[in-house]
């Protein structure tokens, strides 16, 4: 079994080394592997190294990290709420984050750097309480349903806040048109600069968190006989979320659905253990991300399609699915 578990893992490791090779092959000009891989040695010049080492590897190192961060979100979330729905897009921390980023830009002009990095952080913890205060508010118990609901309902709501803002300002409305789809595109690395130190610090966490969040899902009264610090559990996996969630957003713009249903795929293939299901989603979730940054780019001759958006055409599907399968079982 623990053979077949990282085999699994090699194998999703060597699938997301593939696709990172792709993404410098293929665009708008290919490029034989022989050229991009000659592209990325020192001292190299040209126009395909141009290409290469000045937009394509950027973008690729920037689905890499953005991807790590969402599938490593997504898996905690749903861990920690036991809630098989749950995704940062999906539950409004995402959308906390960029509204508070674009109220930055609008009233402040912040645009990079690590102060869009605290805003975003900021924005994540607020989206991240707010939906758990109006999916879990009333007499009625807290469920999957309510968080969704809660979650839509916010995340309408902030965007409707950022689509007023936009409209102020024209200025304000060129910055977010492109960045609020969700794109991995000219981001540039000072924006991952100032975020990798807080993504990784999420990874961190939520890779040690993870044993502890198997002892989470027996219920709490077995968690505290096992000897487990539930509320220190809790904490620590939000403040995870949090750092993943916002870091991302904060780089690329609000990416939904992949937080969604990469952990899904990720506990088919190794089950539902913590240890494994949280590493392997952040890699599946990597590959995923630049998978359908370089569909982008195809899809649609001439024009890009932004990675956000692919994201969404694959991933709304599966959420429906999954809801319509929750319904079923419930019926």
């Amino acid at each position: 079994m623990v053979g077949r578990q990282l085999a699994v893992f090699g194998i999703a490791v060597a699938a997301l080394g593939c696709v990172v090779v792709l993404s410098l092959m293929v665009g708008r000009q290919s490029i034989a592997l022989v050229n991009a891989v000659r592209a990325l040695l020192p001292g190299a010049h040209g126009e395909i190294a141009d290409i290469v080492r000045g937009l394509r590897l950027e973008r690729t190192v920037v689905g890499v990290v953005v991807g790590l961060a969402l599938g490593g979100a997504g898996a905690l979330m749903q861990a920690l709420t036991r809630n098989p729905l749950a995704d940062p897009g999906l539950l409004g921390v995402n959308a906390g984050a960029a509204a508070v980023i674009v109220t930055g830009f609008t009233f402040f002009g912040i645009t990079s750097g690590y102060p869009q990095v605290w805003l975003a952080l900021a924005g994540a913890a607020i989206g991240s309480v707010a939906v758990y205060l109006l999916g879990g508010g009333g007499r009625a118990a807290t469920t999957p349903a309510r968080l969704a609901l809660a979650g839509a309902a916010l995340t309408a709501v902030l965007f409707a806040y950022m689509n007023g803002l936009a409209m102020r300002d024209q200025d304000t409305f060129d910055e977010m048109r492109f960045w609020v789809v969700g794109s991995v595109v000219n981001r540039g690395y000072d924006g991952l600069v100032a975020a990798l130190p807080f993504i990784a610090t999420g990874a961190v966490v939520a890779l040690l968190v993870a044993p502890a969040l198997n002892a989470l899902a027996l219920g709490e009264d077995t968690s505290r006989a096992l000897g487990l610090g539930v509320g220190r559990t809790r904490a620590l996996t939000g403040v995870a979320i949090t750092l993943l969630c916002g870091g991302a957003t904060a780089v690329a713009g609000p990416i939904v659905f992949i937080g969604l249903t990469v952990p899904h795929v990720a506990r088919w293939l190794v089950g539902a253990d913590q240890r494994r299901a949280v590493p392997l989603s952040m890699v599946l979730a990597a590959f995923f991300l630049v998978l359908c940054d370089t569909l982008g780019r195809v899809v649609s001759g001439g024009a890009e399609i932004q990675a956000g958006l692919v994201a969404a055409i694959f991933g709304a599907p599966i959420f429906i699915a999954l809801v319509r399968r929750r319904m079923l079982a419930a019926a």
